[in-house]
C-alpha cells in the first residue's frame, strides 16, 4: 500500500524521520532504518537540514526504497533554483520516489559552510505549486513533459499559527499539498485549537494532519529546543519533569508516549523525531499502546 493509500485509508499514520550520512557510507542509515523498517508507514529523509551538508535525499531515498521501504524526500527551496528543482523532482520520480515534504530551509548562516549562499528561487507555496504542474505533466514554463510524476506531496506547519500563517497555509493546500506534518507538540491543547481551525476551513478538506513528536532526552535538550528551534515550545511542566527526573531518557519516552496516546483522538497521525537514533522508538510506540 502506497504512503497515500495509507493517508486515505483512515488508520493513524506514523513516520519517522531519517538524515543521510555525511559521507558515502549508508550503513549507519540503513542501521537506522532497520530500527523502524516494520513499525512506521513511511521514512521521513531530510534535505541539509539544520544547513548542514549531507548526502542528497533523493538518492538516499532511492537506496531506502530499493531496500523496502516507503519514503517521503524533503525538499527545501534554500538550496536550489527552479531548475534545479524540477530536474531533481524528475530524477526522484524516475527512482521510484513518490512522496515529497516541501520545506523552507534554515538559513545557511546556521549550517556548516560559511558563505554558502542561499537560494529561496522559489517559497514553498511556489514549489508545492511548481509540483502540482509536474504532476499535470508540464515543467514550470509550460512546456509538455515525456512522462509525467505523480507525487503525494506534503507541507509543514506550525501548530500555532498566527492569521499570516494560516493564509499560507491555505495556499499551500491549494497548491495541492495532500497532508501536513507540524512542528514537535509538547502541549496537546494546542494542537487541538490548531485542529479545530482546520476542521473550521473548508479549505482543508481531507488534507491529513501528522503531528511531530521530539523524544527528549533532558533538560538541556529540552532548553535548547526552545531557544533554537522556530514553532516549539516545550512548557515549562515538561522542562521541570525532565529536570528532576531519576533517568531524563526514560522520562522522556514516556512524556512522548503519552502525548502520542491524547494525540489518537486528535489528529491522523505521529511523525517521531528523535535527538539522536530510533533506538527507543519502538518502544516508545508500545508504551503509547500503538503496536
Amino acid at each position: 500500500m502506497s504512503f497515500r493509500e495509507k493517508l486515505s485509508s483512515g488508520k493513524f499514520i506514523i513516520t519517522a524521520e531519517i538524515s543521510p550520512p555525511k559521507g558515502t557510507d549508508i550503513a549507519d542509515m540503513i542501521k537506522e532504518a532497520g530500527l523502524i523498517k516494520d513499525i512506521v508507514d513511511a521514512v521521513n529523509i531530510t534535505d541539509n537540514q539544520r544547513a548542514i551538508m549531507r548526502m542528497s535525499p533523493a538518492a538516499a531515498c532511492s537506496l531506502l526504497s530499493n531496500r523496502g521501504y516507503e519514503t517521503i524526500m524533503h525538499l527545501t527551496c534554500r538550496d536550489r533554483n527552479r531548475l534545479a528543482l524540477q530536474s531533481e523532482l524528475l530524477g526522484a520520480s524516475a527512482m521510484g520516489i513518490h512522496n515529497v515534504l516541501v520545506v523552507s530551509g534554515d538559513h545557511t548562516t546556521k549550517g556548516d559552510h560559511e558563505g554558502a549562499k542561499p537560494v529561496y528561487d522559489l517559497d514553498s507555496v511556489q514549489l508545492l505549486g511548481l509540483i502540482q504542474k509536474l504532476n499535470l505533466g508540464f515543467d514550470l514554463s509550460g512546456n509538455l513533459l515525456d512522462g509525467k510524476p505523480d507525487f503525494c506531496s506534503g507541507a509543514v506547519a506550525s501548530v500555532e499559527l498566527n492569521e499570516p500563517g494560516f493564509m499560507k497555509l491555505k495556499k499551500k493546500r491549494r497548491m495541492g499539498a495532500e497532508f501536513i506534518q507540524t512542528q514537535a507538540v509538547f502541549d496537546t491543547r494546542k494542537l487541538s485549537e490548531f485542529m479545530n481551525k482546520i476542521k473550521s476551513s473548508e479549505a482543508f478538506d481531507g488534507i491529513k494532519i501528522i503531528a511531530g513528536i521530539i523524544p527528549l532526552r533532558s533538560e538541556k535538550n529540552a532548553i535548547f529546543l526552545n531557544k533554537n528551534i522556530p514553532g516549539i515550545k516545550v512548557p515549562e511542566p515538561i522542562i521541570e519533569q525532565m529536570r528532576t527526573a531519576k533517568d531524563p531518557v526514560d522520562k522522556g519516552m514516556e512524556i512522548a508516549a503519552g502525548l502520542i496516546k491524547e494525540l489518537q483522538g486528535l489528529c491522523d497521525g505521529v511523525h517521531i523525531m528523535p535527538v539522536g537514533n530510533h533506538e527507543n522508538t519502538a518502544r516508545i510506540l508500545e508504551m503509547a499502546e500503538i503496536r
